[in-house]
């Protein structure tokens, strides 16, 4: 096995002799871990100029919600039902967060699945459950579902917000950024699993290179191979290389469940603002459901709360700078005081930096 990597890790170099040091963004959190972890970022850091994306959901969620359902925590029929990432995540200052809510008698229970939040909804009557719905298309289906049988079976008591993002506005947006030159993406795999491979075909429209990779060492080497290979050749076009999981046409049931669920919606971005059509709202149907029904948002998002001071996971999220840019990587921000969000998720870039990078 390590001869083929030495094989393709060749191969690699031979392409990347014939070009600039090129611009790689990978929109994806896995991608960013595996791609510390696996020492390809440190291997290729002086020919690749490795951009990591704003694909952690966890790190791309405002703070205002976070300051939102720190509140909610505090109201006495309402419990918070959350993934274990979220809870540690700070608000718009290090004193708000999930974590410091249960500490201070804060309603806040961790789930492991959208499924469990709904148990708890059916074994607590007397309170609302507010499940935190997080990710990108990945895992809006497993909130749909769940969201589809409280409305069938008049679970009233089982609330959503939804936090869950859209991949393509976000990229398109990026492409956008005038100072940010990016030369191709490495495109997640697990997202493309449920929006298909086809779900990127806009990036041929921007002529950039665009590559379907997953996510252990062998995976993505071969990815890197095709992305260096078609800017070797000036090619900008999609490529799956992820054909065992990945389809042309996506998951058409993950997908039915999104689109009966769902609609597209304009929503604030953690240190970037507001993105087109990037978020996943309820559709009115289910506004029962939404806990926004209830305790609207409106005033804590339209309230751009500033980033703690020195803070720069703004510009770490779109690529324009690396964690150990930031004044406050590793010294005033680590995995044990987090600052800011990518800090704190397992799949943050300033964590994936701090555990696999030897050159800070």
């Amino acid at each position: 096995m390590k001869e083929k990597f030495r094989e393709i890790i060749c191969m690699i170099e031979n392409n990347l002799r014939c070009i600039d040091k090129p611009n790689i963004m990978e929109v994806c959190g896995t991608h960013t871990m595996a791609l510390a972890k696996s020492g390809l970022r440190d291997l290729f850091k002086n020919k690749i100029n490795f951009l990591s994306g704003p694909g952690c959901p966890v790190c791309v969620t405002h703070e205002s919600y976070l300051d939102y359902v720190y509140e909610l925590s505090f109201e006495k029929d309402i419990i918070i039902a959350t993934y274990g990432d979220m809870i540690r995540v700070p608000g718009s200052n290090a004193n708000i967060s999930l974590e410091k809510a249960k500490a201070m008698g804060g309603n806040v229970k961790i789930v492991y699945s959208s499924m469990d939040a709904l148990d708890l909804a059916k074994v607590n009557p007397k309170n609302n459950i507010v499940f935190l719905g997080i990710g990108f298309e990945t895992t809006a289906p497993s909130t749909g579902v769940v969201i589809n049988e409280a409305y069938e079976n008049n679970i009233s008591n089982f609330k959503v917000l939804s936090l869950h993002r859209r991949i393509k506005p976000i990229m398109t947006s990026l492409l956008k950024e005038e100072d940010l030159k990016i030369d191709a993406f490495l495109c997640p795999g697990h997202v493309a699993a449920v929006i298909g491979e086809n779900g990127f075909k806009f990036l041929e429209d921007y002529k950039k290179v665009g590559v379907v990779a997953g996510f252990e060492t062998e995976e993505l080497l071969l990815a890197l191979l095709r992305i260096t290979a078609k800017l070797k050749n000036q090619e900008s076009s999609l490529e799956n290389c992820y054909k065992s999981i990945v389809k042309p046409e996506g998951n058409k049931v993950a997908l039915e469940v999104i689109e009966k669920t769902f609609t597209p919606d304009t929503d604030c971005w953690r240190g970037i603002g507001e993105v087109q059509q990037g978020a996943l709202k309820l559709k009115s149907k289910f506004k029962e459901l939404n806990i926004e029904t209830y305790y609207p948002i409106e005033s804590f998002v339209k309230n751009y709360s500033k980033q703690p001071k020195g803070c720069s996971c703004g510009e770490v999220l779109k690529g324009k700078i690396t964690p150990k840019e930031c004044a406050l990587f590793k010294k005033l921000c680590t995995p044990e005081n987090p600052v800011g969000p990518c800090m704190v998720s397992q799949e943050g870039s300033c964590a994936a930096y701090y555990r696999y990078s030897y050159d800070i």
